[in-house]
């Protein structure tokens, strides 16, 4: 069974990726993107990052959106991946893989377009799946983990916790203050609400679950 902790300031991944949406405001992912051990940004992200101060460990993507003035200032991390089979969030993750790095925890990757939030998170899964590395998705609201089979959630009372059902067709959970079942559509999942400090979901499938930072 998988242990998945609260994310808090506390929470240290090997490795930060920064996308180029929204750029986080609230304390929590300010704070991990702060304490970053490796930040890597699509590159896009790296003129939201130059613009306050910050400079990354590493820039991967096909070098659409960075500009001439940041290609030449970060010339010595700059990796360009020309191939469009996958996004630049899966060239930063591979790019980060490669250096050794198993956990890694995703900012500013929801936000502005709609279609590439939803592509964003879905792309949890796939890294938690095909490519067996510890993922969370972090927002200025909660944070995303994919899971798969049965899970203990550290949580706390009054933690809204919203679960997207992608292969189940068995979800049972302890600890929740409304019943779960295999969800047929996404909504149905979501807004239910810890009921003290641990969730205990089994599931013979994946999921994705999104935890609250605050009460509700």
């Amino acid at each position: 069974m998988n242990h998945y902790p609260l994310i808090d300031s506390r929470y240290k991944p090997e490795a930060v990726i920064l996308a180029d949406g929204d750029y986080p405001t609230h304390p929590t992912p300010l704070d991990v993107l702060r304490r970053a051990h490796y930040l890597c940004c699509c590159d896009g992200a790296a003129r939201q990052l130059a613009a306050r101060g910050l400079q990354p460990d590493a820039i991967v993507g096909d070098g659409d959106s960075i500009g001439e003035e940041l290609r030449q200032r970060f010339a010595d991390r700059l990796h360009i991946v020309g191939e469009q089979q996958d996004n630049d969030l899966t060239k930063a993750t591979r790019h980060c893989m490669a250096q050794g790095y198993r956990s890694m925890a995703y900012l500013g990757a929801t936000g502005k377009r709609e279609d590439h939030t939803l592509g964003n998170i879905s792309l949890m899964a796939r890294y938690a799946s095909e490519m067996q590395l510890d993922v969370a998705m972090l927002t200025d609201h909660g944070y995303f983990v994919p899971i798969e089979g049965c899970a203990l959630l550290e949580t706390f009372c009054g933690q809204q916790v919203s679960i997207f059902n992608l292969s189940c067709t068995r979800i049972e959970a302890e600890g929740l203050k409304w019943d779960t079942y295999a969800y047929q559509q996404w909504w149905q999942g979501t807004l239910n609400e810890a009921t003290g400090q641990s969730v205990m979901l089994r599931g013979d499938g994946n999921l994705m679950v999104f935890r609250t930072y605050n009460c509700k």
